[in-house]
């Protein structure tokens, strides 16, 4: 190939194009390419010649043609014309890159005379009957559209399925310790025990990846080593970002309560007079409008006029800052080009603002959840914004990626966050300023390429439940023994051994729960509850959205809803409403949050985003404020916060103690992240202290900081905790779809394992009293 040709290397050719099939190399042709890109080059061998891959590279560095050229030239020599099956599945975590990644393959399977088929709940029924009948080529496919088809047609399998060369898997990282990623695991051994093959190719691509070997080990569980890392080496953009700082007034005073500012006197603030501020005077707060005023009219000023992506956190964010963004059009007397995009919209309206962005040429800023965060083609953005820290690193690389994408053009990344003006109440967790300190956190980790390890230790016993459901759904029945074969001895669930299994059994088969019976020849058969289960359409899907919980005061007065996803235990706090409330019960099943006023005084006013960050971050934050650094990427505003929160951290004497006395209560700073944060609450809790996690804090009320001192001495000396009994005092357990049919001991293992980290309880005691 001449060095007008694709992939021109430095001998003047490309090997990996001429090991290409003729009509893919045809294809690439056709397109104009100059060349074949980094990951390209590498991957072309790599999957001709078998085997389980993972292909990672950044956001459009062309991985999906990475994986497909060379499976397709691959596929063609071995096609007889006769034999039926799909030749290769692509799974994808989204019906709607589905949708995109059918656009970009259509050439280049007809290209290879191949069928393309799209398989999701959005597909016709006649569209998806025509390509069961005769199934050939590519399918484009969710997970639950997979399951579907093999809960239904399980006498089907061998033939749908048989002559796969491979699977691909998309977003690899959106599957990585999550229940629907274990699900996609069971399916894919399902798959090869059902078509009696011992391992079908199985090519992971990803933009994010942290610990290779968790990488490994999610595409191919129990042989990671087989796996092999095609990783680019191909450099992203220049990066251009800024963190923005905003202080917002803070709500009105009330005459009583003053909440002194830190001093070098010493860890301690007196707020024994601060009252609860009624709910009238909370919703007399005039911050938040003032601080989305002043940044929609910065993100107006930077924005407008070119191609953007905005994350602005929640629904409610997301509309919000699209009406300010779209009034500020008006007023200026511009056509607006700020558009609302989240999963409440109708999905018309979101593929309009998805093909604006994708080919229209004129101004266009989409203002998003995360539904714009994972692959979905909008083509060329020229920068990205974000409200607030995020959750996570490797969202936020994900975020980045979007931008940048043209050579020469750098990435740019902006992010705003607002901060309550200093004042006489403010608490000391908002004289912190901890969403910053966690947003610079963020950055600071991005720039030494790191991202969050996914949690992968989990039992995963909702899954475990629904995959049995699936299996016997599948083949019409099965044996006990059979059923823990395919599932966990060859399949995802290899932690649970026969002895665990047989007790999940158990539990789904009680009467209460009825959702498996045995048949008189000592088959597993699906009982009553469990045939109902299977014959509906939401049975596909083992993930659920977080229920929203009903909040009521005793004595019947309703407060309003919240979505509940810490692990809670009665006696705790919570914050709603501005005020904050005793937990007395938790009903699980009823969906209810019993509360009482407490006599405590104002909450702290965070942005609440810090729940669920990992230990590193955390670490971090507190690295930054005992430091001097100011990094380069703070603008004034972010820079003035900062200084106020190292002023606060040292008034407070952090920098040589992790409690806080504030009156007849203490705050205890550990630096951990949201599990272990979880499981010390717990902790103190099981020793009677009424302690409740708060953002990057816990809250002990009534305490001296001498007593909290002398427990944690002791638990920083003692032996773990034991985890099943710190998760029987955590009431709220029920959070995945089928735990509601789990025994309480199975319940209680569940949580130890995946929500709480009790063997790290002494190392967290201890660290309590090291200083920096």
């Amino acid at each position: 190939m001449s060095g007008t040709g694709p992939a021109v290397s430095e001998d003047g050719a490309s090997r990996a194009f001429e090991l290409l099939a003729e009509p893919v190399r045809r294809w690439i042709w056709q397109q104009g390419w100059s060349e074949l890109r980094d990951v390209q080059e590498q991957a072309i061998p790599a999957i001709l010649a078998g085997g389980d891959v993972i292909l990672a590279a950044r956001t459009a560095a062309g991985k999906t043609e990475a994986a497909f050229l060379p499976l397709l030239s691959r596929i063609l020599p071995k096609l007889d014309g006769g034999r039926p099956g799909f030749t290769v599945l692509y799974v994808s975590p989204l019906k709607a890159l589905i949708n995109d990644q059918f656009r970009r393959l259509e050439s280049l399977l007809e290209a290879c005379d191949l069928p393309l088929h799209r398989w999701h709940g959005d597909v016709s029924a006649e569209a998806k009957r025509k390509a069961r009948e005769r199934p050939q080529g590519v399918v484009l496919i969710t997970p639950e559209s997979l399951e579907a088809t093999l809960v239904r047609r399980g006498a089907d399998a061998g033939r749908l399925f048989g002559s796969l060369d491979a699977v691909v898997i998309d977003e690899l990282h959106a599957f990585i310790g999550t229940e629907r990623g274990r699900q996609l695991q069971s399916i894919l051994s399902r798959i090869e025990a059902g078509t009696g093959r011992d391992r079908i190719d199985r090519i992971g691509l990803s933009a994010t990846l942290g610990d290779m070997h968790l990488a490994r080990e999610a595409l191919r569980p129990g042989d990671a080593t087989s796996v092999e890392l095609v990783e680019s080496t191909e450099g992203g953009a220049d990066l251009l970002l800024q963190i923005r700082g905003y202080e917002r007034p803070s709500r009105p005073e009330t005459p009583q309560g003053l909440l002194p500012p830190p001093s070098s006197a010493g860890p301690v603030a007196d707020r024994s007079k601060i009252s609860l501020m009624s709910v009238r005077e909370a919703d007399a707060d005039p911050g938040p409008s003032i601080a989305v005023e002043a940044v929609a009219r910065h993100l107006f000023e930077v924005l407008r006029g070119r191609r953007n992506l905005l994350f602005a956190g929640s629904r409610q964010n997301v509309e919000v800052y699209t009406d300010r963004l779209r009034l500020l059009s008006e007023e200026a007397r511009l056509p607006n080009e700020f558009f609302a995009h989240h999963g409440n919209l109708a999905r018309a309206e979101r593929e309009a603002v998805e093909t604006r962005l994708r080919e229209d040429g004129r101004p266009t800023t989409a203002v998003a959840t995360t539904t714009l965060e994972l692959g979905i083609d909008i083509g060329d953005v020229e920068s990205v914004a974000q409200i607030g820290p995020g959750w996570s690193v490797s969202s936020l690389r994900q975020r980045l990626g979007r931008s940048g994408r043209r050579k020469g053009k750098p990435s740019i990344l902006r992010v705003y966050v607002p901060e309550i003006a200093f004042g006489p109440t403010l608490h000391p967790a908002d004289r912190l300023r901890l969403n910053l300190m966690q947003a610079v956190a963020m950055v600071e980790l991005l720039l030494r390429r790191w991202c969050e390890p996914p949690r992968v230790e989990g039992l995963h016993l909702s899954t475990l439940i629904h995959q049995t459901l699936a299996l016997i759904a599948q083949t019409g029945g099965l044996r006990p023994d059979t059923a823990w074969q395919v599932l966990c001895q060859r399949g995802p669930f290899r932690n649970i051994d026969r002895a665990s299994f047989v007790k999940v059994l158990r539990a789904i088969a009680r009467p209460e729960a009825a959702l498996i019976e045995m048949s008189p020849d000592g088959l597993l058969m699906l009982g009553r509850v469990g045939e109902r289960l299977v014959a509906g359409y939401e049975f596909y899907a083992v993930f659920q959205t977080p229920e929203e919980y009903r909040v009521v005061v005793v004595g019947g007065k309703p407060l309003g809803t919240m979505p509940l996803n810490a692990t809670l235990a009665p006696g705790q706090t919570i914050i709603f409403n501005g005020r904050r409330w005793r937990l007395e019960t938790i009903d699980a099943r009823a969906k209810v949050l019993l509360v009482r006023p407490t006599t405590a005084a104002l909450p702290p006013r965070f942005g609440g985003e810090g729940a669920g960050v990992h230990d590193e971050v955390v670490a971090v934050m507190r690295q930054c404020l005992a430091g001097t650094h100011t990094p380069t990427f703070l603008d004034p505003g972010a820079r003035a916060l900062l200084e106020q929160a190292r002023g606060a951290f040292q008034g407070y004497g952090l920098d040589g103690t992790s409690i806080v006395t504030v009156g007849r209560d203490c705050l205890i700073f550990p630096w951990v992240g949201g599990p272990k944060l979880e499981t010390l609450a717990l902790a103190l809790l099981m020793r009677h202290f009424q302690a409740s996690p708060t953002w990057h804090m816990i809250e002990v009320k009534d305490c001296s900081a001498e007593n909290l001192r002398a427990v944690l001495s002791e638990m920083a000396s003692s032996p773990p905790p034991d985890g099943e009994e710190l998760a029987l005092a955590a009431t709220k357990q029920l959070r995945e779809k089928y735990d509601q049919y789990l025994t309480e001991p199975l319940l209680a293992k569940v949580v130890a394992v995946e929500r709480l980290e009790a063997h790290a309880i002494p190392a967290i005691a201890r660290s309590i009293f090291e200083p920096l």
